[in-house]
């Protein structure tokens, strides 16, 4: 609750009339600043009143490909009793405020606004909370509450459908070699019985320790397991404009694809990401909240940390980089996974400004140069890797 200017004026003007009647005995003056302190005492006793107004929310859908169509819809109920609610309301949308029209809104009734959410970017774009601004009629006290609880929109980044994955075997440049020698079939974890598990399956020896039904987690070691790795570095997406890295944008459309391509194969995918040691969490929204991080002045260390990481935990075998125009230089670090990533494919994302050569090969790697999102997903399927 504020006094808008005039009010401030009213305020002072009020009080200079009051004390010059009193003190130089003009009852005139006096009557006009009582007057002036009248309306602001009934200009405070309307702010002070707070409309009971119910407001809820419904994103159609709350996630959403970038570019792709959303919509908000927003119901405010007056649950006031006796008072028609005659407000002036904005919900926050993002970076903007999306007016409300509350005029008569009777006691008991409610109205519905409907308004588009902004998916040019991606990221997570915060909705509400309803902000109310009531002022009196002469203008003088102005009070804004808010109502309502916030809610997110994610906009995912956009999915280029790859028509191909990895299947089965690690490859190389020439030919395709088996990874699995002995059998396919490995022990992975316990887990405990649910109703309908095969008696087979049990793990006696440690039902028996724990005193609990346990049963065996096998893994076919025969399907590629895909480990995609996303460069957030400040360093290798050096071209931003308001904000907005475009090349960094591309790479995570690129995992986005990769990922969704695997998820439509059954094949298990992992995310990560350079600067950033999390594995749990749904893959799409994690690149939805995914931004580029700054490193040290001196020297960056973070993506030889990152590669010394899927050394030693080996989380599968086909590896996918992405990166910028950047981080050419350090791509030699990628060809130290050979070993326990029998196949490594590098993505390097240039937005137009550094050209490479398509696809190719380099240090026993696949390494793809494109300007976008939608020419990686191209070479990727015109590569004969797979």
């Amino acid at each position: 609750m504020t006094l808008t200017p005039r009010g401030i004026g009213l305020l002072v003007g009020g009080a200079v009339l009051l004390v010059a009647g009193f003190r130089f005995g003009y009852p005139e003056l006096s009557l006009l600043g009582t007057v002036a302190a009248i309306a602001l005492a009934c200009a405070l006793a309307h702010a002070a009143w707070r409309p009971r107004l119910d407001v809820s929310r419904t994103a159609d859908p709350d996630r959403v490909a970038r570019g792709d169509a959303a919509t908000m819809t927003l119901t405010v109920r007056n649950d006031s009793r006796l008072r028609a609610a005659n407000l002036l309301a904005h919900d926050r949308c993002g970076a903007r405020d999306v007016p409300v029209p509350l005029l008569r809104l009777r006691p008991g009734r409610d109205t519905t606004v409907s308004y588009p959410v902004p998916t040019h970017r991606r990221g997570v774009v915060p909705v509400g909370p309803l902000r109310v601004t009531r002022r009196d009629v002469l203008g003088l006290i102005s009070s804004a509450r808010s109502h309502g609880q916030p809610t997110r929109v994610r906009v995912h980044p956009r999915i280029h459908p790859l028509a191909a994955v990895p299947a089965g075997v690690a490859r190389s440049l020439d030919g395709r070699f088996d990874r699995v020698p002995h059998g396919t079939i490995t022990f992975d974890s316990l887990r405990e019985y649910v109703v309908g598990d095969e008696l087979r399956r049990v793990h006696w020896r440690t039902s028996a320790r724990i005193g609990e039904l346990m049963v065996r987690e096998d893994l076919d070691t025969s399907l590629p397991r895909i480990v995609v790795l996303l460069d957030n570095r400040t360093s290798a997406h050096p071209d931003v404009v308001d904000g907005v890295a475009e090349t960094f944008e591309s790479a995570c459309e690129a995992a986005a694809s990769v990922i969704a391509a695997a998820v439509r194969e059954d094949l298990p995918v992992t995310l990560l990401m350079v600067d950033d040691d999390r594995v749990d969490g749904d893959h799409l929204d994690r690149l939805t909240e995914a931004a580029l991080r700054p490193g040290p002045r001196e020297r960056d260390d973070r993506l030889r940390t990152a590669t010394t990481r899927l050394r030693q935990q080996r989380l599968g075998d086909t590896l996918v980089f992405l990166t910028g125009p950047g981080a050419r230089a350090e791509l030699g670090l990628l060809g130290a996974l050979r070993g326990p990533y029998p196949a490594v494919l590098v993505g390097v994302l240039h937005g137009g400004g550094d050209a490479g050569s398509g696809a190719g090969a380099v240090e026993g790697m696949l390494v793809i140069d494109a300007a976008d999102g939608a020419e990686f997903a191209a070479e990727w399927d015109g590569s004969r890797a797979w």
